[in-house]
């Protein structure tokens, strides 16, 4: 066994990827920590297994894993699997960590005497945001500057995101993986595996700390300050939570129960007033409560389908 494992989980992002390892390598860790850092290539169609080879020449604690099945849930346990960590940071494939951050996240961890964390993540933008991205959206881009703490996180609703998070290995073992139904897949933006994973966690009575100093810096690429990627994130990310949740009633259309059909209508409708009367952010965040609604309604059909197939 090793003090901790690094996981690293990616597809078709070679170049942020290099940045990554750099910063990872970069780390200002004791000399005698025993670490490892772990990339599971999750099916990339670039030059990622090169990528990696070439970080692995120059640094030993690199190494390269492959997972056939798609999907980051699926890439998040091989990594699980193969590593040989006492504690379990991930961080994702376009994020800079910085160079305390391996060793703050062990330290605290020790200090607080917790079983589970997670940390600041700062934006780089590749594009100024616009005026309407306030940071009420912030949580779609995996962004959370509390500079608060450490303190204890007992709702999921307050879950650590992806790209700053940390485990002890018992906790895998008592509570179990990430759930394969959830999360991304692909090009599929579906979230929530993450404070799935954290609502195990604390159901299981382990102790979650936010760690304010354990800090990285996540990359915002020009595309994902767009009201187009807000939506899909949105819609997707609902119908796979409609996909894997249900939603409960008893009277139904095509699988729909009729008190979301009147819920969406009036989400329509305070979208559609906010358009014309309310400022730019508010006005968008409740097109962004309408989509979600769009989503669920999809993916209660979904199920209807399979259901009536079956």
């Amino acid at each position: 066994m090793m003090d901790a494992s690094v996981i690293v989980c990616t597809f078709n992002r070679s170049a942020s990827l290099a940045q990554t390892l750099r910063c990872l390598a970069a780390q200002q860790v004791r000399p005698d920590l025993a670490w490892e850092v772990i990339v599971v290539d999750n099916n990339s169609a670039d030059d990622t297994r090169s990528i990696v080879q070439a970080a692995t020449a120059s640094n030993p604690l690199i190494r390269y894993e492959f997972e056939a099945k798609q999907g980051l849930s699926h890439a998040r346990n091989h990594g699980i699997e193969v590593s040989r960590g006492e504690i379990l940071l991930f961080t994702d494939d376009d994020v800079c960590p910085e160079p305390d951050w391996v060793s703050t996240v062990l330290s605290e961890m020790e200090r607080l005497r917790c079983d589970a964390c997670g940390g600041y993540i700062a934006p780089i933008w590749e594009k100024t945001p616009p005026a309407w991205l306030t940071e009420r959206f912030y949580g779609f881009l995996a962004i959370r500057m509390d500079t608060r703490g450490p303190f204890p996180i007992t709702a999921a609703a307050d879950a650590p995101f992806g790209a700053n998070m940390a485990f002890r290995r018992d906790v895998f073992e008592k509570v179990g993986a990430f759930d394969t139904n959830r999360g991304r897949k692909g090009a599929e933006l579906a979230s929530g595996e993450d404070g799935e994973l954290f609502e195990r966690t604390l159901k299981a009575g382990f102790k979650v700390m936010w760690l304010p100093n354990a800090r990285v810096h996540h990359k915002v690429e020009a595309f994902r300050v767009e009201k187009r990627y807000f939506r899909r994130w949105r819609y997707q990310t609902s119908r796979n939570l409609a996909h894997t949740r249900g939603m409960p009633g008893e009277h139904r259309l095509l699988g729909v129960p009729l008190y979301l059909a009147r819920q969406t209508a009036r989400a329509a409708w305070n979208w559609l007033t906010a358009k014309f009367t309310a400022p730019a952010d508010e006005a968008f965040h409740r097109e962004i409560i309408l989509f979600h609604f769009l989503g669920t309604l999809r993916g209660l059909y979904d199920n209807h389908l399979r259901e009536t197939d079956q």
